[in-house]
């Protein structure tokens, strides 16, 4: 589980726990038959048996193509469809090996998608966990403000780990909800630092939002890089 180290209105600061709740959805997609809809992902082809490793073995591509209608080479029944559960993304060369060191290039583009300029892309360090804090900062925005100046792209939630930081937690909320307004809050010391929450990740500018229920709370983190901007 993800952690965020973060302080209080008096500055104090705990480590906590910070996931993604995704709310189910109402709705089911099932076959015409009623069954359940379940979507997989199957093996289409190796690296093996891929047009240009096959190519390699042929002069003539004519003639490949006279031997992938006689005996189809390009098909290994034993692989091909096989259900894939678990993936996990990887760069290779130009020799179609494993590239273990990888030097990212950021292009910029104008208006008309032609390309203005290319230069290496900086991999900036998380700042939320480890030795970095984020910073309560103190900065308000009432909610029927901040809805009409930026747009979210993700929502965290922040959970206690112990009884310490279930109180700490909920009274950041409860400040929060009795307010009707969200927090501004930031890395650096000063707190005026984006938001970085894993390396050479994209920076976000964070908003606290907090509810309660009885003894029950709520804390959202809002994250957003877009500005809503009045022409």
């Amino acid at each position: 589980m993800r952690t965020i180290n973060i302080t209080n209105e008096k500055k104090r600061d705990a480590q906590v726990c910070m996931e993604t709740v995704k709310k189910p959805s109402g709705f089911r997609r099932v076959l015409k038959n009623g069954e359940e809809y379940i979507n997989i992902k199957v093996l289409k082809q190796n690296l093996a048996l891929a047009f240009e490793t096959l190519s390699q073995n042929y002069d003539d591509l004519r003639q490949m193509g006279e031997d992938i209608i006689a005996g189809d080479p390009e098909i290994d029944m034993e692989v091909i469809g096989k259900k894939i559960t678990q993936t996990q993304k990887l760069y290779l060369d130009q020799e179609n090996k494993i590239a273990y060191r990888v030097n990212m290039t950021q292009i910029i583009k104008d208006p008309q998608g032609n390309e203005k300029e290319r230069r290496d892309l900086a991999k900036a360090m998380s700042n939320v966990t480890g030795e970095s804090i984020v910073q309560w900062t103190g900065k308000k925005f009432p909610k029927s403000v901040i809805i009409r100046r930026f747009v979210f792209q993700r929502k965290l939630q922040l959970k206690h780990i112990s009884g310490l930081t279930y109180d700490f937690l909920y009274n950041m909320a409860k400040g929060l909800h009795e307010s009707d307004s969200l927090m501004f809050i930031g890395g650096g010391k000063k707190g005026n630092d984006p938001l970085i929450l894993t390396q050479g990740g994209e920076p976000y500018r964070g908003f606290l939002e907090g509810r309660i229920q009885g003894e029950g709370y709520c804390l959202i983190l809002h994250l957003t890089n877009m500005e809503v901007k009045v022409l």
